[in-house]
C-alpha cells in the first residue's frame, strides 16, 4: 500500500512553491505526517497545524477555518494522503509556512507510515521576500494573475492615500482568511459591509479620532480602522456595499473582541501609505456572509454577544417611541416575532429607518446579520446600528425554513424565551442547584464552553479592599468608567460628556468559605451594596474623611452567611485560561427556607 501511495505523490512539489525558477504543480499530492490543534485562540475558534510531506520535503502548514469538519470528522489524520486545491504560500524567519485554504484527503489511498525521511524546507534570506508574495491556487480565485488588471478611474486614484495603483501593484489577490502579522506585501479584494461614524475620544494624552469598516470576501471577514490623518483620508473614501481594492502596508494585529463580532483572529489598521482603491468590478465578491445561531439555541448565549439569526416573521408590532436613558433623544422601535424550527420564538427589536421603513409580509423568511442578545425577559434580541437585515434572502437556509413552515410549522406551537425566564429571575433553561464549593470544583463548573449556573450558601471570610469600586458616568443608565482629565472634570467617552464627579460602583472580590473548602467570587454593584450595607459612593467618601469607620464596614461585612446565585466562566488572562465565577445576587439567608431544603435533602438519603 505504501509504494502504491508513494508513486502518487508528487515529488519536489514542496520546493517548486517556493521557488519562482521552478514550475509548480497547481494541485500537488502529499501526505499528512503530522497535525496538531493550535493554541486556544482569543475568540475560542479551534485551529489546526499540519505538516505535510512530499516525500523529499516537509512543510509546516496552518489549515484555514472552513477545513477545520476534515480533522474533526477524522477524516484528515496522520499518515493520510491529500490533494493541495488551494493555498498561499509564506516565509516567515527563513521558515517557510503553508496556510491551506482548501484541501481533498484522497481515501483511496489509505494511509501508512511516513514514506522516506523528508527534509526541512531551506530559504535563502534573498528569497524570503519573493515567497511572501507567492500565491498558488487551481481555481483562479486565490492569487491566479487576472487576464485584465483593473485600470483605476481619475475618482479611484483620489482615493489612494499615497503611491500607485493597488490593482496594478499586485497582481496576486489574497483572501482575507490568508492575512495575518506573517503576511507581507499582500493585497485584498474586498466589500464594505459596515462603516462606523467617526468616534472621538478626549484623554490626559490628547485627543483624537477613528472610524472602523468591515471587510468581507469569499474568504472571510476582517475588521479595518483608520485613527487621525487616515480617518480624514479614508472616510469618504469607503461607502458601504462597494468593493475595494486595499494594499498593504497595513498592520496587522489580534483582533479585540470587545470591539467586533467578526470571526477572525486579525484586524487591520491602516497606516499613511496604505493603498485604497475603489475596484471596477462590483459583483465578484458577496455581499454578506452569515455565521447564524438557531432560535432555540439562544439560551446558551451569553447577553451582550453579538449573533446572526434568522428566523420566520411570525408577528410584527406597531412603531413606537422611547426617550434613551443616556442622550434624553427620542427613538423609533418596532418589536418582530421570530420564529424557526427548533419550535422556539423570540422577540426583535428594530430601530430608527429600519423600523419606520419596516414592510416585510408576515411569513417571510427574513436574515439578520450583526444583532444583540439580551436577557430582558428571558432572551431577546436587538439590531444594532451596524447590522442588516435580508427579507426572503436566496440562501439555503432560507430555503429550508420556508419549506419546514409551509410542511408544518404554521401549526405548529412554539416555545417563547421570555416564558422561560420565570418569576425567580434564574437563567432560562437552566435549572440552578445548590452546590458545595467541593462539588463546583470537581464538577469543574465553568470549563465548558457555556457558562455554567449554580447556587451557593456560603460566608464570607474575605473582602478585597484594593480596588473595590470605580469611578463611574453619572448619567442614567451609562455606568462606564469615567476618567478624571482635571480636578472636577470627569470624561466619560460613550457619552462623550464631562462631568463634576463620578458616581462610583462597586467591583469586588470576595473569598467565600462552606464547609468543603473556599472560593473567590466577583460581585459588582447591587450585589456590593447588599453584602455591605451601604453604596460604594458612600464607602469612597468614608475612606478619603474616616478611614477608621471605612474599616469598621468592611469588618461588619465579614463572617456573614449568604445564599450567592452565580455564574462559572471560562476567562483568558494573558496567556493563560482560569475559571471567574461570578455574583448575580446574594440574598441573606431565609431561615424557615433553609430547614425546608435541607430537610428536603435529609429526605433523599436512605437508611
Amino acid at each position: 500500500m505504501a509504494s502504491n501511495a508513494a508513486s502518487h505523490i508528487s515529488v519536489g512539489a514542496l520546493s517548486a512553491i517556493f521557488d519562482d525558477s521552478k514550475v509548480a504543480e497547481p494541485e500537488p499530492i502529499v501526505q499528512c505526517v503530522q497535525i496538531k490543534p493550535l493554541p486556544p485562540q482569543q475568540n475560542n475558534q479551534e485551529r489546526f497545524r499540519a505538516v505535510f510531506s512530499d516525500i523529499s520535503n516537509y512543510v509546516q502548514t496552518m489549515l484555514a477555518t472552513q477545513a477545520n469538519h476534515l480533522v474533526t470528522s477524522g477524516l484528515l489524520r496522520k499518515g493520510c494522503f491529500v490533494r493541495l486545491k488551494s493555498f498561499q504560500a509564506n516565509a516567515v524567519k527563513g521558515k517557510k509556512i503553508l496556510i491551506i485554504l482548501d484541501l481533498e484527503v484522497l481515501q483511496e489511498l489509505g494511509e501508512c507510515e511516513k514514506i522516506g525521511e523528508p527534509k526541512p524546507l531551506e530559504i535563502k534570506p534573498e528569497d524570503d521576500e519573493k515567497a511572501q508574495s507567492t500565491a498558488i491556487s487551481s481555481n483562479g480565485f486565490y492569487g491566479a494573475k487576472p487576464q485584465h488588471q483593473p485600470q483605476p478611474q481619475p475618482q479611484a486614484r483620489r482615493a489612494q492615500t499615497h503611491g500607485h495603483s493597488a490593482a496594478s501593484a499586485h497582481a496576486t489577490i489574497y483572501p482575507i482568511e490568508a492575512i495575518s502579522p506573517y503576511s507581507n506585501k499582500w493585497t485584498i479584494k474586498a466589500r464594505c459591509t459596515n462603516k462606523s461614524p467617526i468616534k472621538t475620544w478626549h484623554n490626559r494624552n490628547g485627543e483624537g479620532k477613528l472610524f472602523s469598516v468591515n471587510l468581507l470576501d469569499d474568504s472571510g471577514e476582517i475588521r479595518a480602522t483608520g485613527f487621525n490623518d487616515q480617518c480624514d483620508m479614508l472616510y469618504d473614501v469607503f461607502q458601504e456595499g462597494n468593493v475595494y481594492y486595499i494594499s498593504s502596508p497595513c498592520r496587522v494585529q489580534i483582533a479585540k473582541k470587545q470591539f467586533t463580532n467578526l470571526n477572525n483572529d486579525y484586524e487591520l489598521t491602516f497606516e499613511r501609505d496604505t493603498v485604497v482603491e475603489k475596484a471596477e468590478d462590483q459583483n465578484d465578491v458577496p455581499q454578506v456572509r452569515f455565521n447564524f445561531t438557531s432560535i432555540g439555541d439562544l439560551q446558551a448565549v451569553e447577553k451582550d454577544t453579538t449573533i446572526d439569526v434568522i428566523g420566520v416573521l411570525k408577528d410584527a408590532g406597531e412603531t413606537s417611541q422611547i426617550i434613551s436613558k443616556t442622550t434624553s433623544k427620542p427613538y423609533d422601535k418596532r418589536e418582530l416575532t421570530l420564529v424557526d424550527n427548533t419550535g422556539f420564538s423570540v422577540r426583535l427589536t428594530v430601530w430608527g429607518s429600519t423600523a419606520m421603513e419596516f414592510n416585510a409580509a408576515p411569513e417571510s423568511v427574513i436574515a439578520f446579520k450583526g444583532v444583540k442578545v439580551s436577557d430582558f425577559g428571558g432572551r431577546s434580541l436587538s439590531l444594532l446600528s451596524s447590522g442588516s437585515m435580508t427579507i426572503d434572502p436566496d440562501i439555503e437556509e432560507a430555503h429550508k425554513l420556508k419549506g419546514w413552515y409551509d410542511a408544518q410549522g404554521r401549526s405548529d406551537t412554539f416555545t417563547s424565551h421570555a416564558s422561560l425566564s420565570g418569576a425567580s429571575g434564574t437563567t432560562p433553561g437552566r435549572r440552578e442547584q445548590f452546590k458545595t464549593v467541593a462539588q463546583i470544583r470537581e464538577e469543574q463548573l465553568g470549563m465548558s464552553e457555556t457558562p455554567d449556573f449554580f447556587s451557593l450558601k456560603a460566608t464570607v471570610i474575605y473582602i478585597k479592599q484594593d480596588n473595590v469600586a470605580y469611578p463611574a458616568c453619572i448619567s442614567e443608565g451609562c455606568n462606564k468608567k469615567v476618567t478624571e482629565l482635571d480636578p472636577g472634570q470627569w470624561r466619560c467617552e460613550r457619552c462623550e460628556k464631562t462631568h463634576p464627579r463620578p458616581e462610583y460602583r462597586y467591583i469586588m472580590l470576595i473569598n467565600v468559605s462552606d464547609h468543603t473548602g473556599q472560593l473567590w467570587l466577583s460581585c459588582f454593584d447591587e450585589v456590593g451594596r447588599a453584602l455591605m450595607g451601604t453604596s460604594a459612593d458612600q464607602l469612597m467618601d468614608l475612606r478619603q474623611n474616616d478611614d477608621k469607620a471605612a474599616g469598621e464596614i468592611f469588618q461588619d461585612a465579614n463572617c456573614r452567611t449568604w445564599n450567592f446565585r452565580c455564574k462559572a466562566k471560562t476567562d483568558n488572562f494573558g496567556d493563560q485560561q482560569r475559571v471567574r465565577y461570578q455574583v448575580s445576587s446574594a440574598k441573606a439567608l431565609n431561615y424557615s427556607e433553609e430547614a425546608s431544603r435541607l430537610a428536603d435533602i435529609i429526605q433523599t438519603y436512605t437508611v
